[in-house]
């Protein structure tokens, strides 16, 4: 975007945020409602319920992605919180994503390379020389898009309940 100067004004910023901070709370509960009603809608024909939205926040909690084994990336757009990808350290190499999310309304206007690009640095910065994500075969945006940006399949890393499909990324070490 050209300001009215003639300088280039990129609208996208990326910062780590508490994960309990108003906007990351907000964009997590719409990144779980998201998740639950595709499933729900996939395997049961129905939306999620309040009810089970507010079990599986609980059950889910975000809290490994706090300092300083790991962080929470928010991406607001002209200054609204319309994204956000969580980083934590699995072991001393390993790092992990949880929590990809982009707003509906924001999706397409770049968020999603931009959140794994900082995701991999900041992994990088904690030491890690992979990175490892779970994800669901009906979440075909979100697998598509790892695959473009070099993850590759994987064995099971874990047993999770929900989890169809197993990614992993190396990437290069940050600078001591």
């Amino acid at each position: 975007m050209i300001t009215s100067a003639g300088t280039l004004r990129l609208p996208w910023a990326l910062a780590a945020e508490p994960f309990d901070s108003p906007d990351a709370l907000a964009l997590l509960r719409a990144y779980y409602t998201e998740l639950a009603d595709r499933y729900f809608e996939l395997h049961e024909q129905r939306r999620s319920t309040s009810e089970e939205i507010e079990k599986g926040l609980a059950a889910y909690p975000s809290d490994s992605l706090a300092p300083p084994d790991g962080l929470l990336l928010v991406a607001r757009y002209d200054g609204t919180a319309a994204g956000c990808l969580g980083v934590r350290l699995l072991d001393a190499r390993t790092a992990e994503l949880k929590q990809m999310f982009v707003r509906p309304d924001h999706r397409g206007l770049g968020a999603a390379p931009r959140l794994l690009a900082a995701a991999e640095r900041a992994a990088s910065e904690l030491g890690a020389e992979r990175i490892r994500l779970d994800s669901r075969l009906d979440l075909v945006e979100a697998v598509a898009l790892y695959r473009r940006h070099g993850y590759t399949e994987i064995a099971p890393y874990h047993d999770g309940p929900y989890v169809e499909i197993f990614f992993e990324k190396r990437i290069p070490r940050a600078a001591p």
